[in-house]
C-alpha cells in the first residue's frame, strides 16, 4: 500500500475563468489515478490545500506527524513546487525512520488538462517511490533527486541536481 498525502500547490488549483484567478476545490488525485488505470493500492488523504508560497513550518509539522504515524512505508506528497525542498529538508530533519518519501508537484494545475504536466510527476513519483531506498526526495520532470541535492531551476522551470559545490 502507498500513501498519498496531498497538500495542496498548483497541483490541485482550479482556474476562476470570470476573476481570473487560481483557487483550490478539491483535489484531483483520485480522478487521476482512475484516468491512469492504477492498479496500486493507495491510500489518498488530504492533508490541507495550500500554496506553498504560503506554507508554514506548522504544516510541515503535521506533515511529518502524518508521514511519521502513517502505517505504510512508501509515502508520496503532493506539494507545491516552490516551496517543496525547503519541506523535503524538513522531513529529513525529522528522520523519520523505516519509510520512503517521495514530494511531487506540478508546473501547471492538473485541471488545464493536457498542458499540465502533473499526470506525469504523479506517475514517475509512484513509480520512484517503490524502488527507491529509505529517505526523502522530489520527483519531478522524471527524475529522482535526494533532497539536499535538488534545486527549482527558476529560470526554467525545471528540478535539477545541484553542483557539489552547491550543497550545503
Amino acid at each position: 500500500m502507498i500513501q498519498i498525502f496531498i497538500t495542496g500547490g498548483t497541483f490541485d488549483k482550479e482556474y476562476n475563468y470570470i476573476q481570473g484567478a487560481l483557487y483550490f476545490k478539491d483535489t484531483h488525485l483520485p480522478e487521476m489515478l482512475q484516468r491512469g488505470r492504477c492498479t496500486l493500492e493507495t491510500d489518498v488523504k488530504t492533508l490541507m490545500m495550500v500554496d506553498s508560497l504560503e506554507m508554514t513550518d506548522a504544516d510541515r509539522t503535521i506533515i511529518a506527524h502524518n508521514c511519521a504515524r502513517s502505517p505504510y512505508r512508501q509515502i508520496v506528497i503532493t506539494h507545491g513546487t516552490d516551496t517543496m525542498v525547503e519541506t523535503a529538508a524538513f522531513l529529513a530533519e525529522k528522520a523519520i525512520p523505516d519509510k520512503t518519501i517521495v514530494l511531487t508537484g506540478a508546473m501547471i494545475p492538473y485541471a488545464f488538462g493536457s498542458s499540465s504536466d502533473g499526470f506525469f510527476n504523479m506517475g514517475s513519483a509512484l513509480a520512484f517511490v517503490q524502488s527507491l531506498p529509505e529517505g526523502v526526495f522530489v520527483v519531478m520532470n522524471g527524475r529522482a533527486f535526494p533532497w539536499n541535492r535538488v534545486q527549482k531551476n527558476r529560470k526554467t522551470g525545471n528540478f535539477e541536481e545541484m553542483n557539489p559545490t552547491e550543497i550545503p
